[in-house]
């Protein structure tokens, strides 16, 4: 008889993390994100990844979670969002806390991440 194994995708577990290193979201970056994500029913969550990119090496990347990847992290932040993360970016984003900040008429997520020792003039990228 033939038989075929069937792996489990499922995503890492974020419990073994250390509460200073795990991904956080203020209340009011938590809201706005749920805001976000009413506009697509099939959101389940919030992505943070770093791509290489920009003129001090790195760049933040956010796009809501249709669906989880094997290799993701995720955070739960409470109000009911969960946080992805995958293996990779985290070692660039551990600890960091997403804010949601209004100045003038500029509204955005901004990532204050411990990690960054510098971060370019338009603020679009970061190093580390």
């Amino acid at each position: 008889m033939n038989t075929t194994a069937i792996e489990s995708s499922t995503p890492t577990s974020s419990a073994q993390v250390p509460e200073a290193d795990r991904v956080r979201a203020t209340d009011k970056a938590t809201r706005h994100i749920l805001k976000q994500m009413e506009s697509d029913p099939s959101a389940i969550g919030f992505r943070l990844e770093v791509k290489r990119t920009g003129c001090s090496g790195w760049m933040y990347v956010v796009d809501l979670v249709r669906e989880a990847r094997d290799d993701d992290m995720i955070f739960g932040v409470g109000g009911g969002l969960d946080i992805y993360v995958d293996e990779k970016s985290f070692s660039f984003v551990h600890g960091t806390e997403i804010d949601f900040v209004s100045e003038g008429l500029t509204r955005q997520l901004v990532f204050n991440n411990p990690n960054v020792t510098a971060e370019c003039g338009c603020g679009e990228s970061f190093s580390i």
